[in-house]
Parts: structure tokens; sequence; C-alpha cells
């Protein structure tokens, strides 16, 4: 609810606070003087589009703002919180400025925010009806939210039970599709998979196997040479029977160094010291002479051996050039190959088990959408009959409301149990329109046209009332809970025109009961509608001769006898004047309280 709203410069209002409460807010004044400003202000508010004419003469810019308290996890939160917005603990603030010139800024919890930022925020704050609001049925999605929000729990969990529904059947739908499309190209990549993985398996590579074979071939093709290095060195090194001519060998010069040694050794310890260093020689000469002998043993002249492997590396470098740098880098990718096989070969398995599983959603989405369609035009009745009602109490008593809810027909739309194929969305398949006949015969037409201006706040008034108190509520013992995504304040501008006697008493108790449940403001010229207020503020205007002025006050007590009694066309200050509006508030008293009772 808006707890207080501040307006400066608007129209003929110089400065002046309004002071709000929950329940029935009722705006009062002379013609002219500025009440009208008020709607205007709140409309800046509310992200209207901007309109410099409203900054007042003589006046830099106009400015509005309003601080509204709001329950924790309310959409209009979470909306200021993404735009960088505070508040504090619910109290959220929001600022319009507009220049002479035409320039507009918002602000929202202390940030400044794009106008449209607070056009959002409206539509979660408050419902504004006037003699020219065409309301927001005349977007069609919105006759079928209202009609949804009277159906109550019901009726909202046969909703969300489409919804979960309609989500599942259009993935399976998609996916399905999907498969179907690609089956093409999957049987061509299949094919190519399996003819990959057949090349890999018929070489079966071992996993370093290129690497191994690299060094054997190197090996094997220089055997000659390599055979013809060892026994140079093995000669060298030993003399033995590789030497082609006697020479002496290095065994044999190390041990003829330590022989001319032995004898000087016993009498010089450095001399014993490298003494044993020749011996370490000796012994290490003596081990690469036999690993050289074991090398020679080893080192074949093999042609068929090195032809095989050749003809391996052949092969393995055939599959290194299309599947991987390495064998290891094959066989990984040959893993990846098989899995993905795996999983385009059982793809036409989903695409039968998806076949069988849309069988099973369309039916029972078409199952959950008649059990939407139905209980819809059950509420949809009971709606008809209760605003209808309503109306015959707000000088409209010839005008009857008909909902009329059809199913979508659609040539590629799911077969309904009744023959005909609808088009089912999330929401369920249906359309929702409520209609008005103002007068007998007449033919109905879309609410928020077939009423003339005069008569269209008070069938929003009607619609509201209603549309207030959900079917689930209606139940003995159940309290009136505001409907989920009711705004939690509506303003009624002139809701009263064209209204008189009783039926403004009417009119003012279906306000007070609206109000029930929800913040309400009214601007009103009857004193029968402002005498159900709970906060009763007066437009008082001044003028000093040069310069329009007004202001706002909250009046009780004697002061409101005296305006209730301006209002009825009395002096404000005569006895018979004020009785009259004392016995104007016990009437709306009795009202109260009889309506409370019929509820």
């Amino acid at each position: 609810m808006f707890s207080e709203m501040r307006i400066r410069g608007v129209g003929v209002i110089h400065d002046a606070v309004l002071d709000l409460s929950p329940g029935l807010n009722v705006l009062t004044g002379e013609t002219g003087a500025g009440k009208t400003m008020v709607v205007s202000g709140l409309g800046l508010l509310l992200g209207e589009r901007a309109d410099s004419s409203l900054v007042r003469s003589g006046a830099d810019q106009a400015f509005v703002e309003g601080v509204v308290q709001l329950p924790p996890g309310h959409p209009a939160l979470d909306r200021a919180a993404e735009a960088g917005a505070e508040h504090d603990d619910g109290e959220l603030v929001i600022a319009r400025t507009l220049s002479a010139s035409g320039r507009s800024r918002a602000h929202v919890g202390g940030r400044t925010a794009p106008v449209g930022v607070l056009a959002e925020l409206g539509r979660h704050l408050v419902a504004v009806h006037g003699q020219a609001d065409q309301w927001r049925l005349k977007q069609g999605d919105a006759h079928r939210e209202v009609l949804d929000g009277f159906g109550g729990p019901a009726l909202g969990a046969l909703r969300d039970r489409v919804g979960r529904l309609h989500d599942e059947w259009r993935g399976a739908h998609a996916e399905h599709d999907r498969l179907v499309a690609e089956s093409r190209e999957r049987a061509r990549e299949i094919d190519s998979l399996t003819a990959a993985l057949e090349e890999i398996e018929a070489v079966d590579p071992q996993p370093g196997e290129d690497l191994s074979l690299r060094a054997e071939d190197e090996r094997l093709a220089h055997a000659d040479s390599l055979r013809l290095a060892a026994a140079r060195a093995l000669a060298d090194l030993s003399g033995e029977e590789y030497a082609a001519e006697p020479a002496p060998s290095v065994r044999d010069l190390v041990g003829s160094a330590r022989s001319a040694l032995g004898h000087g050794a016993v009498h010089d310890s450095r001399l014993g010291d490298l003494d044993a260093r020749l011996d370490e020689v000796a012994a290490l000469v003596g081990d690469v002479a036999a690993d050289l002998t074991a090398y020679l043993e080893d080192v074949d002249l093999d042609p068929q051996r090195l032809e095989f492997v050749q003809e391996r590396r052949a092969a393995l470098a055939g599959l290194t050039r299309k599947y991987g740098e390495t064998v290891d880098e094959v066989l990984d990718w040959s893993q990846q190959a098989a899995a993905r096989l795996d999983a385009l070969v059982s793809a036409d398995d989903r695409v039968e088990s998806l076949r069988s599983q849309l069988d099973e959603l369309t039916a029972e989405l078409a199952a959950a959408a008649s059990d939407l369609s139905a209980a819809r035009a059950a509420a949809g009745a009971d709606f008809a009959a209760r605003v209808s009602g309503e109306l015959a109490h707000l000088s409209m008593g010839k005008a009857v409301i008909e909902v009329r809810v059809e199913q979508r027909p659609a040539g590629d739309g799911i077969l309904m149990a009744s023959g005909e194929r609808v088009r089912i969305s999330r929401l369920g398949a249906d359309d929702v329109e409520i209609l008005l006949s103002a007068n007998p015969g007449a033919t109905p037409r879309s609410v928020a046209k077939a009423a003339s201006g005069g008569e269209l706040s008070r069938v929003m008034l009607a619609l509201e009332v209603v549309g207030a108190s959900p079917l689930a509520q209606g139940r003995p013992g159940s309290q009136p809970q505001p409907r989920a995504g009711t705004p939690p304040t509506f303003v009624f501008d002139e809701v009263d025109a064209g209204v008189g006697g009783r039926a403004a008493l009417d009119v003012g108790a279906r306000l007070a009961a609206l109000a029930q449940q929800a913040q309400v403001i009214v601007v009103t010229h009857l004193a029968q509608v402002a005498a159900f207020a709970d906060r009763h503020l007066v437009v008082h205007k001044s003028d000093d001769g040069a310069i329009t002025s007004s202001s706002i006050t909250v009046v009780d007590g004697e002061e409101r006898l005296r305006e209730l009694s301006r209002m009825m066309g009395g002096d404000p200050d005569s006895e018979a004047g004020l009785a009259h509006a004392r016995d104007l508030l016990e009437q709306t008293a009795a009202a109260r309280v009889s309506r409370v009772g019929a509820a």
C-alpha cells in the first residue's frame, strides 16, 4: 500500500502531502480544486507518459514522490532490487521529476532508474480506473487472468498441471523432431564412424607401439655399420679375435701401467692411490668389453624382420594421419568414436520411445486442458452472475455480464475427446472474454468497449469487487484474502459519475468491500461515497488574486461533517447540514455491517 504521497508543482497543487491509510481513502473538494491533479500525479509516479503541461505555471518542475509498504517477496520489491534500489524492511520510495521543458527523471529506492522501471512497478502496485480508462481488459489475456484468479486455488492447480504437462510435451516433441530431422545425417555419421573403427581394429595398434617400432627400424636398417663399430671398439679394448691386426689392447696397456707402478707404490702412498684407480679402470674396461660382446651377439642381420617392422610402421602411419598425432591419440579417438557410435545407434530406439511418450503426454495434456476448460466455464458462470448482481446495485440493473470460454481450434492442434483439434499452450486451450450487454437486447461486447464513459468505472468496480474474492474464499468460515496477482492499491476517478441517491450508497458500500482486501483511493463528488471512507482527504483551493493553489488535508470529526454537508449542497456550518451529515455516516455504518453480515 501507499503510506504517503507528496505532490509538488503539479497543476494547481503547489506542495501537498497525502497521508494515506489502509482501506478506503476518499479524496473530495470543490470543482477545480485539483482532485484530478492527484490522479495525474499518481500517473506520473507510475511511469505514464510525461506531459509538460502538468507542470504548475511559474514552476521549474513538477515532483511526485510515493512511499510504498510491501511485504517480503513482493514482485515489485524484486523488480526494484534488479534496478539497484534499496528499501527499508519493505518500505520503498519511488519518485518522478518532470521539468517544464518536458524532461523526465525517475528514482527508485534512492537510485536513478529508467522511467520504464516505474511503469513495471506500477503494474504490480496500482490499478487505476477512470472515466476514460479502457482498463487492462482491452488485452485479451487479461480476461483469462481475471477469471483464473477468481477461480481460486482449485482452478490454479489445474492450470499449473496443464503448464507442467505442456512443458514436458513440448520438450519431448522438440527432441523427437530433432532426432527425426537428423536421421539422414546420423546415418552418414554412423557409416563413417563404423568404417573408421573397423580400420583401426584391423590394424590393432598397441599403446606406444609406434615409438618402439621406430627404434627397432632404426637398429635393423643399420645393422652392418652397428656391428662393425662394436667389433672395432671391442678389439681396441680387449684385443681379442675381433682385432683386424695384432696390436696392444687397452686392457694390456692398463695392465702394463699397473706393473710399472707396482714396485713404487709400496714406497709412496700417492702412487698407491694411482694404482688403485688404474685397477678401477681395468674393471670398467672389462665390463664395457663384456657389454660389447653381448651387443655383437644381439645385432643380427634380419631382412625379414626389417620388412615387417617397416610395413607395420606404414600401417600405423595410415592411422595417425587420420585420427591422431600418435598411436596413443588414435586409441583415445577410437574410444570416443565408439561411445558416439553407441549414442547414434541408440537414437533410433530413442525416437520410438519418444513416440510412445508423446502419445501418453498428448492424451494427458488433452485431458488436463479439458478439465481446465470445464473449471473455467463453471467459474465464468459464477463470476458473470456475481458481477451482474453487483451492477444491479450500481444503477446498471439492466446490464448483464457474460463470460465466454472457448477453446482455440487449430487444424494442427491436439485432438480432444470432443473430436476437435485445438491449440494448447501452457495456460490451456481457452480464449476467455468478459462481455457486457449494457441494455436488454443489446449484443454482448467486450467489456472495455461496451461500457460508456460514465459506466466504465462502475463496471470496473464490480469486476474488481467480485474478482478480489476467489471462489475458494466464498466457503463458509473462510476469510477474504487478496487474490494472487491483485495490485495492493486501486484508484477510482469519478467512479460515481451519473449516480445519485440510493445507488450512490451502493457504490460506496462496494468500494468499502473492496477496501477490506486492498487499499482503495477514490476521487468523488458524492457525499454518499465519501461517508464510507476510512480516511477522508480534502483538496482545498486558495486564490490570492494572482495565483491559485491547492493543498490537501485529512479531515475528521466536525471538519468531516462540514465537508460532507458541503458536498450535499447544504451550509457547512448549519445545524441542519451537519445533522444530515451525521445521519449519512450512520447509514453508511449500518450498510457496512449489513454487507459484512451478508458476505
